[in-house]
């Protein structure tokens, strides 16, 4: 007997998780869900996060400040465990009303500035320390243009690809086929380029590349939603070539282990508050 069809009511009404991995963090309201302070370290940078891709494009563009001798991007990084809630505490919610990792707060201004959404991040730290963001107008523009066609492609491949054909509760073929396509024009899009430069800005690795990589070239590395063959990853030649030459980054290497609790154990660094955390 074939299920009757979903007829969408008239008003939408929460009744109950939907299902899937994350269905128990998931509500259609926003604000705190209970009262707890942050942890504050000793570095004038706090991060709260989790090694996600959109985590770790930020310690990977704090460990490559790091490692160009700028000293005043040390920095402690707090874990937040989205699947126990911890983006909901009172805390997190002051820093981000979103609840979404990762947040920072500058404590080297007074008053201390908040910095949440991962490309506003890394725009601040890239302005804040002049450094992999070009100064001329069209090498600035050309990485902006990068920066925020990930930012929002990035919710296509996650919320809609990944969650379809990695985390629903279900496999459904409508879903995965319209967001497999999206994901295959994207990784097309990006083919496209880096056939053309070496880097998303031309000739330069950017923030462009730093938030990129995390999503994408992780995805073709089969490092994220185990997808590559699905995707036929092995297709996109040059974004290939330009996913292995970041990933053997010595920065690159160190960012990805920040706040990262699964995988092998070498790779977990749960809390970074020094440059000796990673060694």
């Amino acid at each position: 007997m074939s299920k009757a069809p979903y007829v969408p009511p008239r008003v939408w009404k929460y009744n109950a998780p939907s299902g899937g991995q994350f269905a128990n963090i998931n509500r259609p309201t926003a604000g705190p869900t209970h009262e707890k302070v942050l942890p504050v370290g000793e570095h004038p940078l706090q991060l709260y996060s989790l090694a996600t891709p959109n985590g770790v494009k930020v310690t990977i563009l704090l460990e490559e400040l790091l490692a160009l001798g700028h000293t005043g991007a040390e920095y402690d990084a707090w874990l937040i465990r989205i699947n126990e809630g911890d983006q909901f505490s009172s805390g997190f919610v002051q820093i981000n009303p979103n609840s979404k990792i990762p947040a920072l707060l500058d404590r080297s201004v007074e008053p201390a500035i908040r910095v949440f959404e991962s490309g506003s991040i890394l725009l601040y730290l890239a302005e804040k320390f002049g450094a992999f963001l070009p100064t001329d107008p069209a090498g600035r523009t050309e990485t902006l243009n990068w920066l925020f066609w990930q930012m929002g492609a990035a919710p296509y491949l996650g919320g809609g690809f990944g969650h379809f054909y990695a985390y629903a509760p279900d496999k459904l073929e409508y879903p995965i086929n319209r967001f497999t396509m999206e994901a295959k024009r994207q990784l097309d899009v990006l083919n496209r380029r880096l056939g053309e430069s070496q880097y998303l800005a031309a000739d330069s690795y950017t923030i462009a590349d730093i938030a990129v990589w995390p999503w994408y070239g992780q995805l073709v590395r089969d490092n994220v939603y185990s997808a590559a063959e699905f995707l036929a990853a092995h297709e996109y030649t040059h974004v290939q070539r330009w996913a292995e030459e970041i990933a053997n980054r010595p920065a690159v290497i160190r960012g990805q282990r920040v706040n990262r609790t699964w995988g092998d154990e070498a790779s977990q660094v749960p809390e970074r508050h020094r440059a000796e955390d990673l060694d």
